[in-house]
């Protein structure tokens, strides 16, 4: 492993900053809320802080929807305290990534608001304008000039008034797509990066980055039986000029400059693109951020829930590790400001079992081949919210989802509510519980979006207190990266594929091999693997219940073995 790919035996720490902790009782969170906290991440041990958005926004996207790149929000604080903050983190050891969000910019964002002036405007192709369809009435429906879809729901396209043209926005209204193909917005976009790395960021998340090249002819999409609007992906995914547009990235801004980590979000990412992404002699990014495993348990008619079928997900995430296995590099996570909790999810969130699933799960995912992320509170093992009616909701994509259901699909509000419920944003944005006070210690106001009633049971204070905690399980596991070499550098080979109860492989490095199995069920369940007898009788180096015979785990359980092996 070459000195300079550090970030391998790394864990980054992803901070949600306006649900993480709030400082002044105005219910939001804000950086002198994590500067009061970072001791709390320095004891788990996380070596890399993830940002999610803290730039200046009119938060229709929480932030993802940004009007000033160089500055910080007030809700949050300013750039003193963030400098504050990055001094912090600096000193004790850990480093600092800033999201960026570069596909689209806030429609409040000067450049827009000069792109929007005229149609002859120096900055009028910053962004994608595209006149009405032929024979169509501006702002008539169906006049858009494609049919896609918003992620958000909804046209992915606004009629402006002013100069009578629509503009492309993938994400929100308010969200309006940049135009990579003009090398002005380019140039910004780096000059914008590199001031940020001059004052001491280590590195960067790139929010959905393969979306940035588009297929200028913005021809059509397939439009599915029963929904409103068609898949455009095939136009703006992975476009003709991702490759060069990366390179060009880290040519123009990351080139000499050591330490630092780059991310790319890459939603329908293939492990192929995968390789050429992360290949280190191509020089694009370090990482990709994928989504299959995390698209496991979604069908076809995205109002219908599914089980988790469990050797779905293990030929998933089995596929990343042998395409990634000689080249590359991906990441490992379970949940983000995106995915529900994954105890609610993929475990199981009962007052019983809880505390197992959520350990179990922690170590399966961070004993993978990858640079693995925790979410925060996945360290306590936080659960989804038991959200009543949409006026609970405050997601825009929840939001806006529900509208398109009912009034153009002919949803029941039952059947929309039951899979935002299990599958909706909020639930990973609920605030950060670090104690069992009225608002668990988030704030001493009212918090933006509801606390979870759980947090009188599920709070950090309580775990720091408890050695058998999840928060000292997620400890081990981090401090296991470290100091095991074979965890970073390992290679992976996946047992039992086709049992639907254990999820089992092993690692090895030279003469160190490791046997990890997770039991997915609430029953105790037996192991059948080759050399079981000798593996029995191994190292047992980690395990959430007592030491099992003859490889027979109880509900939730995990095991991880070491022994030494000789080639």
């Amino acid at each position: 492993m070459r000195s300079d790919e550090w970030w391998k035996k790394a864990v980054v720490y992803q901070i949600y900053p306006r649900s993480f902790a709030d400082s002044d009782g105005d219910g939001m969170g804000d950086l002198r809320g994590v500067i009061d906290h970072l001791d709390h991440l320095a004891e788990l041990g996380v070596d890399v802080l993830w940002f999610s958005p803290i730039y200046p926004s009119p938060q229709d996207d929480n932030g993802y929807d940004i009007s000033d790149y160089q500055d910080i929000e007030p809700l949050f604080g300013d750039l003193a305290t963030f400098d504050e903050l990055l001094a912090g983190v600096h000193h004790r050891g850990m480093k600092l990534i800033m999201d960026l969000v570069v596909n689209h910019s806030s429609d409040e964002h000067a450049w827009f608001q000069e792109s929007r002036s005229s149609k002859d405007g120096p900055k009028r192709d910053w962004y994608w304008w595209r006149p009405a369809r032929d024979g169509m009435e501006p702002g008539t429906p169906g006049a858009e000039p494609t049919n896609w879809g918003s992620v958000f729901g909804g046209p992915a396209w606004e009629y402006d008034e002013k100069t009578g043209e629509y503009y492309l926005h993938l994400f929100s209204r308010k969200q309006p797509d940049l135009n990579w193909e003009n090398p002005e917005v380019r140039e910004a976009v780096y000059a914008m990066m590199r001031w940020w790395l001059d004052r001491g960021v280590d590195g960067f998340r790139m929010d959905v980055i393969n979306m940035i090249s588009k297929d200028t002819s913005l021809p059509d999409g397939r439009l599915s039986a029963g929904t409103a609007y068609a898949d455009g992906s095939a136009a703006y995914v992975g476009g003709p000029r991702l490759h060069e547009f990366l390179q060009e990235m880290h040519r123009e801004v990351f080139a000499g400059r050591e330490g630092l980590l780059t991310v790319g979000e890459m939603p329908g990412v293939t492990v192929d693109e995968a390789r050429l992404h992360t290949d280190p002699a191509r020089q694009e990014i370090d990482m990709v951020f994928q989504f299959d495993h995390v698209w496991v348990d979604r069908g076809t008619d995205p109002w219908m829930l599914q089980p988790l079928q469990l050797t779905k997900l293990k030929a998933i995430l089995g596929r990343w590790q042998a395409g990634l296995a000689d080249l590359g590099w991906n990441s490992l996570y379970w949940n983000n400001h995106d995915q529900p909790r994954v105890v609610s999810r993929y475990g199981d969130d009962g007052p019983e079992h809880r505390v197992a699933s959520a350990k179990m799960l922690g170590a399966v995912l961070h004993l993978h081949r990858g640079t693995p992320y925790v979410y925060q509170g996945e360290e306590l093992g936080m659960t989804n919210y038991p959200f009543g009616g949409i006026e609970d909701f405050r997601d825009i994509e929840a939001l806006g989802h529900y509208r398109q259901a009912l009034d153009l699909e002919g949803r029941t509000p039952d059947e929309v509510l039951t899979v935002l419920r299990a599958r909706g944003r909020d639930n990973a944005r609920t605030p950060m519980q670090w104690d069992a006070s009225p608002q668990a210690g988030f704030t001493t106001g009212t918090p933006w979006l509801a606390v979870n009633p759980n947090h009188r049971e599920i709070n950090a204070a309580a775990q720091r207190d408890d050695p058998d905690s999840v928060f000292h399980w997620y400890r081990q596991l981090i401090e296991l990266r470290h100091t095991e070499p074979v965890v970073a550098g390992g290679d992976f080979t996946m047992l039992l594929p086709n049992d639907e109860r254990l999820y089992a492989f092993t690692r090895r490095l030279d003469d160190t091999e490791l046997l990890v199995i997770g039991n997915f069920t609430g029953e105790t369940v037996g192991a059948e693997i080759e050399d079981a007898a000798a593996w029995s009788s191994a190292e047992l180096l980690l395990t959430n219940a007592a030491a099992p015979d003859d490889l027979r785990l109880g509900p939730w359980q995990v095991v991880v073995y070491r022994r030494t092996v000789r080639r």
